[in-house]
């Protein structure tokens, strides 16, 4: 859509939901049948202090000008990432 649009511009492209990097690791790692906190470490020095507001993805613009929606949910997404990479994974691996 923002190829075919008459005029360039920048789109932001969100749902508008937050998560957070623990709820991507959850749904990411739950995925292929493990526990993320058996392989990921927290390093505490990069953790952001609590008065961060909440960040979360504008598309507004996107949808106004674009009629663009998002028709996917956060754990599909996540699930198709970790698809792409496991198959990227196997053809390095020689594996098809």
């Amino acid at each position: 859509m923002m190829l075919q649009s008459d005029r360039p511009d920048d789109y932001i492209i969100a749902t508008g939901k937050s998560h957070s990097v623990r709820d991507f690791l959850d749904v990411a790692f739950s995925y292929v049948g493990l526990d993320y906190k058996k392989h990921v470490v927290i390093d505490p020095r990069f953790i952001r202090p609590v008065d961060v507001n909440i960040l979360r993805g504008d598309s507004s613009k996107a949808q106004r000008e674009l009629g663009w929606e998002y028709n996917i949910s956060f754990e599909e997404l996540v699930h198709e990432m970790v698809e792409a990479d496991l198959e990227l994974f196997k053809n390095k691996q020689g594996i098809l």
